[in-house]
């Protein structure tokens, strides 16, 4: 089971992020990406999160969303998270504008891992008072040290 921690790093957070609209925002995300994937381009991934959205959209509601994707080349899970400095329309289900994006990452072989994943990471942004935390955060150094904590505190 992967855990936040083999996901993420402070390198792959944006806090007050621009963004105009969710393909800009996918550019971001993709771009925080390809730090992480040698063996993947910025566009090779941004075409599999903007497919996975064209599916259907990952806005969760509440001003969250989880663009996410399976890569052929991908060796293990990876994520990225930009916080935006303002919302964007995401076509999330309560039609709320979407300012929190967490973006995954999977190899396609890694099925029920994916799942696993997306569950926890769903479950946590579900959370109304630590969404408001994310949101008053000053920067990426404390996004990522409120993400860990969190986790830490629910595994």
């Amino acid at each position: 089971m992967t855990t936040l921690k083999q996901l993420l790093s402070p390198s792959r957070i944006v806090h007050q992020a621009p963004a105009s609209s969710s393909k800009k925002a996918l550019e971001t995300l993709s771009h925080l990406l390809s730090s992480a994937t040698p063996n993947l381009s910025q566009a090779e991934i941004f075409n599999a999160l903007l497919s996975r959205e064209r599916l259907g959209s990952t806005g969760l509601g509440h001003g969250m969303a989880l663009p996410h994707g399976r890569m052929t080349s991908l060796e293990h899970p990876v994520g990225a998270m930009i916080l935006l400095k303002s919302g964007i329309d995401f076509d999330a289900p309560d039609r709320q504008p979407v300012d929190i994006l967490f973006s995954l990452l999977v190899p396609d072989s890694c099925t029920e891992d994916h799942l696993h994943i997306l569950a926890k990471l769903a479950e946590m942004f579900s959370d109304p008072n630590f969404r408001q935390t994310l949101r008053h955060s000053s920067d990426a150094t404390q996004l990522f040290q409120l993400l860990e904590q969190y986790s830490d505190k629910n595994t």
